[in-house]
């Protein structure tokens, strides 16, 4: 794996590098790897803490595609919180059916991760908000004042931003609605899953084959990139903008490689700025993994079993037998949690008259 850093005003940079296929190819037991359970609360960083009248101003700008060039894509488009934090489909479909290259990411437990997009080159979630808007295969927009121009021609928006930053003189900033909407997502935690109260003391809240896959996981050597509380690694103990990365696919000597395209991503690395960084990716969360399908960065792969089996030649240079493969399947299913009661929120309007514009020329660039 390797830890890159992000530096305000710079390039992101190798921090530190690591050889890992001595831990991968290693042993472990359920005993000896320290488990830990999903904190019950998000982080509120002290950059933007959070609060309820932020939290209601990100949820309604979440759900609104108003502000999207064609006014039909919003960020719950691609990151359904009604379901599993994506959208189901190998790659998104933004404005005019346009596709993008790489699968969407969950939203749910992202304020866990310490850098945001596949090659991590957001350094945070207000920084990964303003993406997806200008990407012109998702929200297409040209100009993030564009966007703002619309939100801020209703009048009951005005009034949100002015509830939610009441110490600003002129609220209604780009910023301020990347920083409503990181509020709103930092709240989409999902605690408490079996696994959870099985390391909290419950032992009755995973089944024997759960524990036997959790041993499992450990042993060959699933640990090694997918630990932690959140199942990314240290992300959630790592300074905002370092990054935890790890090589995909790392073993190529395989079938599965080709199958799949899975090195069929071109040019440099988007965080370093690297060509000799392709193929590095953000290690994912494998929180409520068993919603998230299709997997892995190009969606690809329909099937969780069939991405355990590809985990398996391709990071851990092992084949996996049916019985480990069963015991992992199990044990995934253990990491869904509790989800919070979710509902549409009321948008504000503007009487008599329609917001929404298709006349925004397309842009280029941007993916998950």
């Amino acid at each position: 794996m390797i830890v890159f850093q992000s530096v305000a005003g710079t390039r992101r940079k190798p921090l530190v590098a690591a050889v890992v296929l001595a831990a991968l190819l290693g042993t472990g037991s359920v005993a000896a790897y320290d488990w830990k359970p999903l904190p019950g609360e998000p982080p509120s960083p002290a950059h933007n803490p959070t609060t309820p009248a932020k939290v209601e101003l990100g949820r309604k700008l979440f759900f609104d595609p108003r502000y999207s060039a064609t006014g039909t894509v919003s960020c719950n488009t691609c990151h359904n919180v009604m379901e599993g934090g994506d959208d189901g489909r190998p790659t998104s479909m933004g404005v005019h059916g346009k596709t993008g290259p790489r699968n969407s990411p969950t939203v749910w437990n992202s304020a866990f991760a310490s850098v945001q997009f596949w090659d991590g080159r957001a350094k945070n979630l207000e920084e990964q908000a303003k993406g997806p808007v200008l990407a012109d295969v998702e929200m297409g927009v040209k100009e993030l004042d564009i966007a703002l121009g619309i939100v801020a021609s209703i009048p009951g928006y005005r009034e949100l931003f002015k509830q939610a930053f009441p110490e600003d003189e002129n609220p209604v900033t780009v910023d301020n609605a990347a920083r409503a909407v990181a509020a709103f997502e930092r709240t989409l935690i999902t605690p408490n899953s079996p696994y959870d109260r099985h390391v909290k003391g419950e032992e009755d809240a995973m089944s024997e084959q759960q524990i036997r896959g959790m041993r499992t996981f450990n042993e060959v050597g699933c640990t090694s990139c997918h630990g932690g509380p959140a199942f990314n690694g240290p992300q959630p103990e790592l300074p905002e903008g370092s990054g935890f990365y790890q090589k995909f696919p790392l073993f190529t000597d395989n079938d599965y490689v080709e199958k799949y395209q899975l090195a069929d991503d071109t040019g440099r690395h988007q965080a370093t700025g690297r060509d000799a960084d392709k193929h590095m990716y953000k290690v994912p969360t494998l929180r409520n993994i068993t919603l998230t399908a299709p997997y892995f960065h190009n969606g690809t792969v329909n099937s969780l079993r069939e991405a355990v089996v590809i985990m398996g030649e391709t990071q851990l240079n092992k084949q996996l037998s049916e019985q480990q493969i069963d015991g992992i399947l199990a044990f995934l299913e253990a990491l869904t949690g509790e989800f919070p009661a979710m509902e549409l929120p009321r948008l504000p309007s503007r009487s008599g008259e329609s917001v929404i514009r298709d006349n925004v020329p397309p842009v280029t660039g941007g993916a998950h």
